[in-house]
């Protein structure tokens, strides 16, 4: 099987590295991929992703057999249909079903005609006042969640208690052009659900949590995810089941109901609080940190299982096989980020090929014979372990090995499931 992934990040990277284990590939092609992928893949880097017809005559030249498409930009793009159209098995959402992230406004709607639990909101169109501003922020507080209605990977949102800060993120998100919602606060630890949907059918893998702030304790700005570790010990038995039941289920038959069926990978980021999970947002496609970490543990042959969603039949798939065990995924940032994160810094202890090691890389390139730094999100590091603990003195010995002048990371991820102070309300 020729696959084709599209996108430059860890969690292509880990995708790729999975797809390499499985022995019905016989190549793996990625697009535009990034310098530390070229020990498992070959790259296509002067292809935009988000031109159908160009994905179309790449897919068609190489003969691929899937492609599939990791970031939100390309699915939201139309690229999905463009490969649908010419008959292209794709794992991916048509750009009709992408808008369940690519529109907040779109997914509460969806969420309120399938009786989907989800923080309350109200949105604002460009052109917006302060003082209409003003006057959505006096229904919400004391802590205020203000999101950009559209992609902004991962970084869009300000949870905030300064009402200033969110007045300011509020009207640089309108005059950008793009919606605002404001949305009441969802208290309770927070869970990523990946699920494989298939119209109707709904498939979760393992939770998973991501760590989004920056500082170590969950302090500072947002990020795009900066750690993440699966299973979760402290989610009790039948959590699952009851986030599908009451979250995911619903959504897609919704969805489907409404004539734009979801395919590919939906990806439900929830808050367990005293009333239950309830939504904070819907991604569709993998979501990075949590990628690396969830599948490290997939014991099911990947290419396959994402095959049969491609061609409509993931009703027929096995129950998925995982590996006993934890996975902890730590990111590896620039100097900087996230706010004006420094490029061009050497890099060691991570060349191409160490991805048997856990290196998942992203923000990296090829600068004469050495791997420097092109992005935020440099690096990520996967480690595996019989506990929590054990993963966790893998990924950092590991990430010990590693080194980029200014580069930070957390050094906390997984630390409170750890010391058992985590958990969800009975």
């Amino acid at each position: 099987m020729q696959i084709l992934v599209l996108g430059n990040g860890s969690r292509e990277h880990a995708l790729l590295y999975s797809l390499s284990k499985d022995s019905q590939v016989s190549g793996l092609h990625v697009a535009p991929g990034n310098d530390g992928m070229t020990a498992i893949a070959q790259l296509h880097p002067d292809i935009d992703i988000n031109d159908g017809p160009q994905v179309v005559d790449l897919a068609t030249s190489l003969g691929a057999d899937l492609v599939v498409i990791g970031p939100e930009a390309p699915l939201v793009a139309g690229v999905a249909d463009a490969l649908r159209d010419a008959h292209i098995p794709v794992f991916g959402p048509s750009a009709q079903a992408a808008q369940i992230e690519g529109s907040k406004a779109f997914a509460k709607d969806v969420m309120k005609a399938a009786h989907v639990c989800t923080a309350q909101a109200e949105s604002l169109q460009p052109g917006a006042s302060t003082d209409q501003v003003d006057a959505v922020l006096n229904d919400f507080g004391p802590t205020f969640v203000v999101k950009d209605d559209g992609l902004a990977g991962g970084k869009g949102v300000v949870v905030t208690q300064d009402r200033d800060e969110a007045r300011d993120h509020a009207v640089a998100v309108l005059e950008s052009g793009h919606p605002v919602l404001v949305e009441s606060f969802l208290d309770g630890p927070e869970i990523s659900l990946f699920c494989l949907v298939d119209g109707d059918t709904v498939v979760p893998l393992l939770p998973a949590q991501d760590h989004k702030r920056v500082g170590e304790g969950d302090t500072g700005p947002n990020t795009g995810g900066m750690g993440a570790y699966a299973p979760l010990p402290w989610l009790p038995d039948g959590a699952v089941d009851q986030i599908v039941d009451e979250i995911v289920q619903p959504v897609a038959s919704e969805m489907a109901k409404r004539g734009c069926p979801f395919n590919g990978l939906l990806y439900a980021g929830l808050a367990w609080g005293n009333e239950g999970p309830a939504v904070v947002e819907f991604n569709c496609r993998f979501g990075d940190p949590e990628t690396q970490a969830v599948l490290e543990l997939l014991d099911t042959p990947l290419a396959g299982v994402l095959n049969s969603v491609a061609t409509g039949h993931l009703a027929d798939v096995p129950p998925l096989a995982w590996k006993d065990g934890y996975a902890v995924t730590v990111v590896l940032a620039a100097q900087g980020y996230p706010a004006g994160p420094r490029k061009g810094d050497p890099i060691s202890g991570a060349e191409p090929g160490t991805e048997d090691d856990g290196v998942r890389h992203a923000g990296v390139a090829r600068l004469g014979d050495r791997l420097v730094s092109s992005g935020g999100r440099v690096l990520s590091v996967v480690g595996v372990g019989k506990d929590l603990d054990e993963a966790r003195a893998k990924v950092y010995r590991r990430m010990e090995g590693i080194s980029l002048p200014g580069g930070h990371y957390r050094r906390d991820i997984a630390q409170k499931a750890v010391e058992g102070r985590i958990g969800i309300a009975n």
